[in-house]
């Protein structure tokens, strides 16, 4: 099989590919992306408990290139113990499950101001005005930038995606280098802004880590508040839009959650599993590991394949079907471990009290259509929505 995740068809559909891809090739050399690939729940789930053999470090800024956005450091998610736990801890404070349940009140009133505009416009696009804005404006709230600033955040976000996706267009990468610069300027001057005028958001936060204990320099603290923004974004925008997708495509599991809100949890953990935000992630071997009888050399690059785990058979029966009653727990759509996703809580919060208001609703939702996936990222389903 000449596997390419590159290409368009399997990028609007990812699934079957994975599900040949588990049978006959569980590891195999992905040619287009000049890297392995492997795609059985057991070995993807060996590989993110193990980052002394899978390790994280450099893989994004390797993606990047000539597009990174902060050059002179590594992000979090690209380094391994200690240097990860060091920059972890800082900010995982802020992502507590009691930080996160605080926040409940506030994100709600957030979704419902968003709803009562859709309610006015009659039939929206949900990726542009909802699902694409809700999370933009809970993660901004928390940094503590101006709600005048939410569109460039949105636009920032999206930018990013393409670049991890690797364009070849020169004209298209000029206009990221362009949205890459204009970001890191407005951080720059943000991060200067609470240096000499604290306030209580997480931002200052950052800074103040700087500043006391000297525990994040200068450039780590300007890359911990754009992959804070990235990471509050795409994700929980592609969890909501993914959700409503399927729910619209099984009615009859719309009218259940409809009729019994405490089902929405469940919902949420087989949408994350279904359909993984995330389908993919970057990891290099430290050393020769077998894989299904394949020796993956010391140093080589490594698709770890989420979305494909969360459809093994042999973990999830069954798992083409999406099934409210199934305990989804497992799945690893948040990965797992030391790199497991620090904002987990906040995107269920945010997956949960989006359900509740949309579910609210006194009309259906009346048609949607999913969009391309594009690179390793599960691009959001765009959904028209009658609210």
């Amino acid at each position: 099989m000449e596997y390419n995740p590159l290409n368009p068809e399997i990028q609007a559909n990812p699934y079957p590919a994975y599900a040949e891809l588990r049978r006959e090739h569980p590891a195999t050399w992905v040619e287009s992306l000049q890297a392995w690939a492997i795609s059985r729940y057991e070995d993807v789930d060996r590989a993110i408990r193990n980052p002394q053999i899978f390790s994280s470090a450099g893989w994004l800024s390797q993606a990047l290139g000539d597009l990174q956005l902060v050059p002179e450091v590594p992000w979090m998610i690209e380094t391994d113990p200690r240097d990860h736990s060091r920059l972890r801890k800082l900010v995982s404070k802020a992502f507590t499950p009691k930080m996160v349940a605080q926040l409940e009140p506030h994100v709600r009133a957030i979704a419902g101001e968003l709803l009562a505009k859709c309610r006015n416009a009659g039939e929206i696009d949900f990726v542009r005005d909802f699902s694409g804005v809700f999370p933009v404006i809970v993660i901004a709230e928390m940094l503590g930038v101006e709600p005048e600033r939410r569109a460039d955040f949105r636009r920032w976000s999206d930018s990013f995606v393409r670049a991890t996706n690797r364009p070849s267009d020169e004209t298209e990468r000029k206009a990221i280098r362009s949205t890459n610069a204009e970001m890191r300027e407005y951080f720059e001057r943000a991060i200067a802004d609470r240096r000499k005028h604290p306030r209580e958001d997480l931002l200052t936060a950052l800074v103040r880590a700087e500043e006391e204990s000297q525990t994040l320099n200068s450039h780590e603290v300007l890359a911990m508040a754009i992959l804070i923004l990235l990471g509050g974004n795409e994700t929980t925008m592609n969890l909501l839009s993914n959700t409503l997708l399927v729910l619209h495509q099984q009615p009859e599991d719309m009218a259940k959650v409809r009729d019994n809100r405490t089902m929405i949890p469940k919902l949420i953990e087989e949408a994350l599993r279904y359909d993984s935000p995330v389908q993919v992630v970057f990891r290099g071997t430290t050393q020769a590991v077998d894989i299904a009888d394949k020796e993956i050399p010391a140093g080589a690059p490594v698709l770890i394949m989420l979305g494909s785990a969360n459809r093994d058979p042999e973990k999830f029966p069954d798992p083409d079907r999406f099934d409210l009653t199934r305990d989804a727990s497992e799945h690893l759509a948040f990965g797992f471990g030391t790199h497991y996703c620090l904002g987990a809580q906040l995107a269920r919060l945010e997956a949960r009290v989006a359900m509740e208001e949309l579910l609210s609703t006194s009309r259906s939702f009346i048609h949607s259509q999913p969009a391309d996936r594009l690179g390793c990222d599960t691009r959001p389903k765009k959904s028209a929505a009658q609210i």
